[in-house]
């Protein structure tokens, strides 16, 4: 029930988009939370330590999740991508975690394009150089064909393969994507748009009790962990919908203390010192006894 409605909740709460091209891009990555091995026991991580990870897509419209599976912490992030399914056109971002050649071509076959970190071991050829563009820090813009005998077996597609250099700190980055048309920069800027999804599990931990959970069943920690999501969702909605600029911490701590506060929610979320009104002056309609 709870899966069900973070999907209902997820798709009225999407924002703008920041990049120009049509395709949706969503980004990839799980986070692991770590629980007491002798209170959940069905959680079993490590030898002394249990956890459940929710492996999650975020959609990059809003930086909102549109998808969550939750599983115990010893499953692969690869594994529960091969689970998810995308829309054709979709861009998937994702980090070297889920470098598998088997996956890429699978995605390729659907429609779907990826941008990831290549691996700085991947054995390739190059089929044809692109002129990079100029004063965009990128070094390379390559087609190129995996080498490897199970990489070339697994995706005999041919890829892209971008050297970008890092403004902040002058680190060469190896991109790896499946798209023929994006600008390389674009693709560059597209995997720093990553860093929005780490950012969200972050919020979601320091914001939200994820840590201390009213269960012990597998069932009360995976409805607590929804429970989770749903809230968050609704409080990106709600930020998303102010005229002023609220951080969300400040917007969770203020929502808080206004909890038994009887007054509008978009007037206050526009307005929020100013004085609420007298309930006295709106008065609850009378009930009609027969």
């Amino acid at each position: 029930m709870f899966h069900g409605l973070f999907g209902i909740v997820s798709a009225k709460a999407l924002g703008k988009k920041k990049f120009r091209f049509k395709n949706k891009l969503v980004s990839l990555d799980s986070t692991v939370i770590d629980l007491c091995l002798s209170m959940y026991d069905w959680a079993k991580f490590r030898r002394t330590k249990g956890a459940v990870k929710l492996h999650l897509v975020l959609d990059h419209d809003g930086y909102l999740p549109c998808f969550g599976l939750i599983t115990d912490g010893k499953v692969h992030d690869v594994k529960a991508a091969h689970q998810m399914t995308f829309s054709p056109g979709t861009v998937v971002v994702d980090d070297r975690g889920y470098n598998d050649y088997g996956l890429f071509a699978k995605w390729t076959q659907a429609g779907v394009y990826f941008v990831t970190r290549m691996k700085s071991n991947a054995l390739h050829e190059v089929v044809a150089e692109h002129e990079p563009p100029q004063n965009r820090g990128i070094l390379k813009d390559q087609t190129i064909r995996l080498t490897a005998a199970a990489a070339k077996d697994k995706c005999p597609h041919l890829l892209r393969r971008i050297e970008a250099v890092r403004a902040d700190t002058a680190e060469t980055l190896v991109f790896l994507t499946n798209h023929p048309k994006l600008g390389a920069s674009t693709v560059a800027a597209i995997y720093k748009d990553r860093w929005q999804i780490e950012l969200f599990f972050k919020a979601l931990k320091q914001n939200l009790k994820i840590k201390t959970f009213v269960g012990t069943s597998a069932n009360a920690v995976k409805t607590q962990i929804w429970t989770a999501l749903i809230s968050m969702l609704l409080l990106r909605y709600v930020q998303l919908s102010s005229r002023s600029g609220w951080s969300l911490s400040n917007l969770v701590a203020l929502l808080r203390m206004n909890l038994f506060t009887h007054r509008d929610l978009m007037h206050w979320l526009n307005e929020p010192f100013a004085t609420p009104p007298d309930p006295q002056d709106d008065p609850q309609t009378s009930l009609a006894w027969s």
